[in-house]
């Protein structure tokens, strides 16, 4: 009783002794903006980065050029490295082209290579990831090498202090945008159809030049705490405004 009064003085809440409670992600709704709305530039595009896409649409999947370069191709920029996401699992990827491999271990991704030695790209095609409940996720005391053990058998794992350790669950699209850090890199492009898919108005955070978290900030940067280098950068390199 006397907590409980000492906290209403500070301000608290009465239940803040008990476990805290984790905001969660919201999902978006999706809007598909067609070639007459964003004017992305087919001349920006990358070759290989579309013929991924199309080989993955052609063998009935899901699949969109994705994240930065979504982002750079709205503001009229070339961008430097096309990934692609695709509801296909790591197999059924690696399975559709030649040369092609598996990396990875806290992020299963697949790298589609074309060409060799100096002139060759790679192509970074990632499965869409499922959003998790906090409460669900599997937790470990150390980090990846500490929890090794722990770890080897389980496929989405936090620390103590919320960092994802391992994101290997795979779930829709509107999942996956979720789980995307700002929502100007929380975008998909279908080059095959010029049709930019957009669950959390990314497209109009671009216009404002905005840098706007996905959820809860505080909890988003806990999660991986590079993202703050990466707020940083996109700021620099964009000139966009850092939303509150």
């Amino acid at each position: 009783m006397i907590k409980k009064f000492i906290k209403r003085l500070l301000g608290q809440s009465p239940r803040d002794d008990a476990a805290p409670v984790v905001p969660q992600i919201p999902l978006g709704v999706r809007v598909e903006v067609p070639a007459t709305e964003h004017r992305i530039d087919p001349a920006l595009l990358d070759a290989n980065a579309v013929r991924v896409v199309k080989t993955l649409q052609d063998a009935g999947y899901e699949a969109y050029i994705v994240g930065g370069a979504v982002r750079d191709l709205l503001v009229g920029m070339r961008p430097k490295d096309f990934d692609v996401a695709t509801n296909a699992t790591p197999e059924q990827v690696k399975a559709l082209f030649r040369r092609a491999f598996i990396i990875g271990r806290r992020f299963r991704l697949v790298h589609v290579v074309f060409g060799r030695g100096r002139e060759h790209e790679t192509i970074e095609v990632s499965t869409f990831r499922a959003y998790m409940d906090p409460a669900a996720v599997d937790q470990v005391p150390g980090n990846e090498k500490t929890s090794k053990a722990e770890m080897a058998d389980k496929k989405h794992v936090v620390d103590a202090a919320g960092r994802v350790l391992r994101d290997n669950v795979w779930g829709p699209q509107v999942e996956d945008a979720a789980r995307r850090d700002f929502t100007i890199n929380a975008m998909y492009y279908d080059p095959l159809t010029q049709t930019v898919v957009d669950y959390h108005n990314g497209l109009a955070d671009v216009r404002a030049r905005l840098l706007r978290m996905i959820g809860d900030p505080e909890t988003r940067y806990r999660e991986d705490p590079v993202r703050i280098i990466r707020v940083v950068r996109f700021a620099a390199k964009l000139g966009f405004a850092l939303e509150p």
